[in-house]
């Protein structure tokens, strides 16, 4: 009988494995002693702000699942996504007010951002393929240009939607907090509805694999009888729709004013870098990062709540420089 070789770990595993095991006591650490102390301190102030951030990174993953279509998957470089945001709150705003119906304000905020992306995509971005310098510059420009024709038509004053009439009012009966409001909570199902659906897309249909292979390898998937400029035209027109639903919904919770373009930009972009390129389950660990360092900042720092924005950053691009879920090239 031949003897078996106990398996040895090579030591740059061993260097790996112990770094990365005092990155999470350096980072978890400190986190769990501020969440126990203030679970103790105040339990309704601490629960109440873990539902508020986990709602808030629910809206910022619903409009960077988007982002993550067009820039971590098909590496498309639209810094005008931000302006379809705009473009989605404010269309549902109008028909919102026309109709009175909620529902009917997300699908038409929907339809015109997913219309304005395929035009974006069909007539800029479609010839400035691997030219990351010239989408960034051109699609700059299309912010300003959209965000100052906003501006025009809507004026710079606040618009604000309100709650469809079944989601009004707070949720009662529910231990320590009680009277939560129902509209918000309701953010955290839509967002997992969308997370659930677009990984489905990505990875259970032949559209999904189309992507992917398209991603990959655009000329073997072309030689393959596809069409791959439907196909991404298709992408792109999904991710800004996406952004036009997030749109609508932070009409309701944010509301919509000159400058959430460029918020909710930033945001997309800090969602993408740290939950990975192209992951829709990064995009959502980034964004629930986010939204609770955002919650938690404002409420128990708000003096130095924007510098914890910039430490996740620093944090994980220094461990994870290609995201949380990111794949090696």
């Amino acid at each position: 009988m031949s003897a078996v070789l106990p398996v040895v770990p090579l030591p740059g595993a061993r260097k790996r494995r112990a770094r990365t095991l005092a990155t999470w006591v350096l980072v978890g650490g400190p986190i769990l002693a501020f969440c126990l102390w203030a679970l103790f301190d105040s339990p309704r102030l601490f629960l109440i702000t873990l539902l508020n951030g986990l709602t808030l990174g629910s809206l910022y993953f619903i409009v960077a699942s988007g982002f993550t279509l067009v820039f971590g998957l098909m590496r498309n470089v639209n810094l005008a996504h931000g302006s379809l945001y705009l473009v989605g709150g404010y269309v549902g705003f109008i028909v919102a007010e026309r109709t009175g119906s909620w529902l009917l304000a997300v699908a038409a905020g929907f339809a015109v951002a997913a219309l304005l992306g395929l035009l974006m995509q069909v007539l800029i971005l479609r010839h400035m393929q691997n030219q990351d310098l010239r989408q960034t510059m051109v699609t700059i420009g299309l912010s300003v240009v959209i965000a100052d024709l906003l501006i025009w038509i809507f004026t710079a004053q606040v618009h604000q939607m309100e709650a469809p009439a079944w989601l009004q009012g707070p949720i009662r009966g529910i231990p320590v907090i009680n009277a939560y409001s129902a509209y918000r909570l309701s953010l955290l199902g839509l967002g997992l509805v969308i997370g659930v659906a677009l990984w489905l897309l990505l990875h259970r249909t032949r559209v999904g694999m189309m992507i992917r292979a398209g991603v990959d390898d655009r000329g073997m998937l072309s030689a393959a009888g596809f069409n791959v400029n439907l196909v991404f035209a298709v992408t792109f027109a999904l991710g800004a729709g996406l952004a036009g639903i997030g749109g609508v919904i932070g009409a309701v919770e944010l509301s919509m004013v000159p400058g959430e373009d460029t918020r909710l930009l930033l945001a997309s972009l800090i969602v993408v870098i740290v939950g990975g390129m192209g992951s829709v389950v990064g995009a959502a660990i980034g964004a629930a990062i986010l939204g609770l360092a955002e919650t938690f900042g404002l409420v128990y720092a708000p003096t130095y709540s924007v510098v914890f924005t910039f430490l996740i950053l620093v944090l994980v691009l220094a461990f994870r420089p290609r995201g949380i879920l990111g794949r090696a090239a």
